[in-house]
């Protein structure tokens, strides 16, 4: 009798050291059953092409002369286009993450002037043909806490700092001239994310904040953007991605002003790993 306990002893104490390393070897994936298709991961990239309406007002002056408010659409001909944006997201923890993004946009356009337009001190004459440019790199760097995590999604809070370069160029048979304009803006915003299938999520964001000029003398921006979309995740490394997305902006520095409104729709794919 007394042998045959110590042969159970034995072989149960080895049954359990057999299981441990077992058990050990799958918690990982346990640990894991909280997250869905598109929550597994340390980094993530999208790309996007996206197709803005442009509502775009800019105004400048120059040796005490006062700009006109140059309607880019009626005044210089911009039509809608299409750009790439970029976002990058890395992942320390599953309810922190760094957010990194940016939107080149460039409006090119030739029209006749069917007004008479005032811009950095010059009179660009109603008949006179007229080159435009527009260039706005649109940067974003932020940091984003989910405070209710869930396998079903999540919610969080986001801080940014926005950064707005924009250059305009006007060229003429009398004249070349360009303003430029350049501030950070710091956003607070949110974010929400519901899973309405286990590989299908639908996103909303929305930040923006006001720059006023107590803070940057004879400065005052404005930025606000919300972003909706949706992503079809095929596996843990891959999706796709539709939505709709609006940015506005408005700054005066000095006797200058600008009145951005991009807003239209896009799509794209992202990346996990």
């Amino acid at each position: 009798m007394r042998k045959t306990s110590a042969a159970l002893l034995v072989m149960t104490a080895a049954v359990l050291l057999a299981a441990t390393p077992a058990f050990a070897q799958y918690a990982p994936k346990s640990a894991q059953s909280d997250r869905s298709i598109g929550e597994v991961y340390w980094v993530e990239f999208a790309g996007d092409f996206w197709s803005p309406g442009p509502e775009i007002f800019v105004s400048s002056e120059s040796l005490g002369i006062p700009g006109t408010t140059i309607d880019f659409v009626s005044d210089l001909g911009i039509e809608k286009s299409k750009f790439r944006q970029f976002n990058l997201v890395l992942r320390p923890a599953k309810k922190h993450k760094f957010r990194f993004g940016v939107t080149p946009i460039k409006y090119e356009a030739s029209h006749t002037l069917t007004r008479t337009l005032v811009f950095n001190g010059i009179a660009y004459q109603i008949g006179l043909p007229v080159d435009s440019t527009l260039q706005w790199n649109a940067w974003r760097i932020g940091y984003e806490y989910d405070f209710i995590y869930r396998k079903k999604g999540y919610v969080g809070v986001v801080l940014e700092a926005k950064y707005t370069d924009v250059q305009v160029n006007l060229d003429s048979l009398i004249a070349s001239e360009y303003a430029r304009a350049r501030a950070p803006v710091p956003a607070i915003g949110g974010v929400g994310r519901f899973y309405v299938a286990p590989g299908v999520a639908i996103t909303f964001e929305l930040g923006g904040i006001g720059l006023p000029s107590k803070i940057a003398e004879n400065t005052e921006a404005k930025y606000i953007e919300y972003d909706l979309y949706g992503t079809v995740n095929f596996n843990r490394y891959v999706g796709a991605q539709v939505g709709y997305r609006a940015i506005d902006v408005n700054y005066t520095i000095k006797q200058d002003s600008g009145d951005f409104t991009l807003k239209g729709p896009y799509f794209g794919f992202v990346a996990r790993f």
